[in-house]
């Protein structure tokens, strides 16, 4: 199959047959069909409750969505019927996993039903389709991030990576962290470009859960293309480079005028700060800290286990708040994913996975070599004496797979089966990834 097959591969029959019986049509959006993707996107903005794009903003998502996959459920019967009811945007990523790994994944965005066509299925009729898709495309894992937390467990997706935002008062801080040779200068937009998103994927496979982007979502991020004009006019963007002149790190912020209470007292906004290195990370928190006549650092969307925590004088000054599932997955193939990430200690275990859409169900035993590596066979008869083993749902299984949430928190919540007594401590140690997982985008 080629790279681009997914664009062509025809819309999922069984989810438009479904459709179809309550007079409602589903299909791929032609993207070169200006008329229908502005309508398309108009009903993606509505479901956000977003405002309406302007012509010159359509014109240019138009042109990049060609490489996304793009449906929408229509309903001819509507004084309206040009503008679907229902809308689903999904295309090939890749997902970081434990041991600087990286999974094929299908990400999947725009998920909107109009208030007029709730409770009809619609939405289920969706998200399947797009399991299928992913399935016969060959990717293991499925992934979105979510507005709202109550509507995807019940197709298989749960929680990986969680989220927080951090305020710091920096009136009250000094920095005691390390002082790193390189160097923090201020950059313009166009040397990140090509330069920031290199690095961004360089660095992406140290942290589980961070997803592969370009595309609009990198132009959003630097505030580049149509419609970003006046966004941009207010980021400000610096670069670190190590002593041998060697770019590691970045950080995009902006200073809210409109919150400043004195001169002294501005407030900065965080946008993304990634950094390749450990000197990267402490000279670019530095220079945020150390701003001239800056009282507050708002960085929303950061890892729960930031270090510039331990890197001031003043902790109580440094406030994490809003943490939050943030990346949600869902499994297809158990095998392949349990093969694909590594693990911290060697083991043998039996998970006994439940799916309702079958998928992943199934029971496998799983064998963890001394170097991380791992081989998965489906398991026929008895559990074998030596391993540890417990009975999941596909969503324990993905909240546990990129070691940010505990098997014994699951446990003590009812949520995991031990089959064999302590099991799931066991799982705690092999499954535990050094660096907390963490997805820095929304997509």
């Amino acid at each position: 199959m080629t790279d681009d097959a997914y664009l062509t591969l025809p819309i999922d029959v069984e989810s438009a047959t479904g459709l179809a019986r309550q007079g409602l049509r589903m299909s791929l959006l032609d993207t070169d069909d200006a008329a229908a993707f502005a309508s398309w996107l108009g009903a993606v903005g509505r479901g956000f409750q977003d405002g309406r794009a302007t012509p010159e903003v359509v014109e240019a998502r138009r042109v990049t969505a060609g490489q996304r996959r793009n449906s929408g459920v229509w309903d001819e019967t509507l004084l309206d019927p040009a503008t679907p009811v229902a809308t689903v945007a999904g295309w090939p990523s890749q997902l970081s996993v434990p041991g600087h790994l990286s999974l094929g994944a299908w990400a999947v965005s725009a998920v909107t039903v109009s208030p007029t066509h709730r409770r009809r299925g619609v939405a289920g009729a969706l998200i399947e389709a797009e399991l299928r898709t992913a399935q016969a495309l060959g990717l293991p894992v499925v992934a979105l991030t979510v507005s709202e937390a109550t509507i995807y467990s019940r197709w298989g997706f749960a929680p990986a990576a969680m989220a927080a935002d951090w305020t710091i008062d920096t009136s009250r801080v000094t920095w005691t962290g390390p002082m790193v040779p390189g160097r923090v200068q201020f950059v313009e937009a166009d040397r990140l470009v090509t330069e920031g998103a290199e690095l961004v994927e360089r660095v992406r496979l140290a942290t589980p859960g961070q997803m592969s982007f370009d595309g609009v979502l990198w132009e959003r991020l630097i505030g580049r293309g149509v419609g970003l004009e006046e966004q941009a006019k207010s980021l400000r963007f610096i670069r670190y480079a190590d002593e041998h002149g060697v770019p590691q790190g970045f950080a995009v912020y902006k200073v809210l005028e409109e919150t400043r209470t004195t001169v002294a007292r501005a407030v900065v906004e965080l946008h993304y700060l990634v950094s390749a290195t450990d000197d990267a990370y402490a000279a670019l928190w530095r220079f945020l800290i150390e701003l001239d006549l800056v009282g507050e650092i708002r960085a929303p969307l950061r890892s729960i286990d930031e270090p510039v925590y331990w890197q001031v004088d003043d902790a109580r000054a440094v406030v994490k708040h809003d943490e939050r599932e943030h990346l949600w997955i869902r499994i297809l193939d158990v095998p392949a994913m349990l093969t694909g990430r590594r693990y911290h200690t060697p083991g043998h275990f039996v998970l006994d996975v439940s799916d309702p859409l079958m998928y992943a169900a199934g029971r496998f035993l799983l064998t963890v070599q001394a170097d991380g590596t791992a081989v998965v066979s489906e398991l026929e008869g008895d559990i074998p004496g030596d391993t540890a083993a417990v009975a999941l749902t596909v969503n324990e299984l993905g909240s546990i797979y990129l070691g940010g949430v505990s098997a014994s928190t699951l446990f003590r919540a009812g949520r995991i089966q031990e089959l064999t007594p302590g099991a799931a401590a066991v799982l705690d140690r092999t499954f535990h990834a050094a660096t907390t997982p963490w997805l820095s985008i929304w997509f």
